[in-house]
């Protein structure tokens, strides 16, 4: 129960992701097992976890094990061998899921237009039914 309070309080405030990395961030406690998680996948590039709060019946956090705040970050200072390892463990994890055939869906928020919620970089993976439109008309 003390996790998802930790995890509340933290989601509450937007996330400007032109500032620099913080590890105390719930996902820097997480990869260093401060606070527990149910490991999907885990590879030297990514960890893969099930998002405490769904919004579609597969909800898959794939988090970089580097400390970058947005994909902006990442795909400006990660190194090429990071980010082909993080994109591959995306892949893998959908594939891995059985998701590939009825189809997913990624999401990697930037800033504080986006919602961005956790100043880590993540991918959401979703599936498990018609997801409907990208986004709200």
């Amino acid at each position: 129960m003390r996790t998802v309070n930790l995890i509340n309080v933290e989601l509450a405030m937007p996330v400007d992701a032109t500032q620099p990395y913080d590890d105390n961030n719930i996902f820097a406690k997480i990869l260093r097992g401060e606070i527990p998680s149910t490991k999907i996948y885990e590879d030297e590039f990514a960890y893969a976890f099930p998002d405490i709060n769904a919004q579609a019946p597969t909800h898959i956090l794939v988090i970089p094990k580097g400390g970058y705040v947005s994909w902006d970050d990442f795909s400006d200072r990660a190194s090429d061998t990071e980010i082909a390892g993080f994109v591959r463990a995306v892949g893998k994890i959908a594939r891995d899921s059985g998701l590939v055939e009825p189809g997913y869906r990624l999401l990697a928020n930037t800033g504080p237009d986006s919602h961005q919620e956790v100043p880590h970089l993540h991918v959401h993976i979703f599936a498990g039914r018609p997801l409907g439109p990208m986004l709200a008309r």
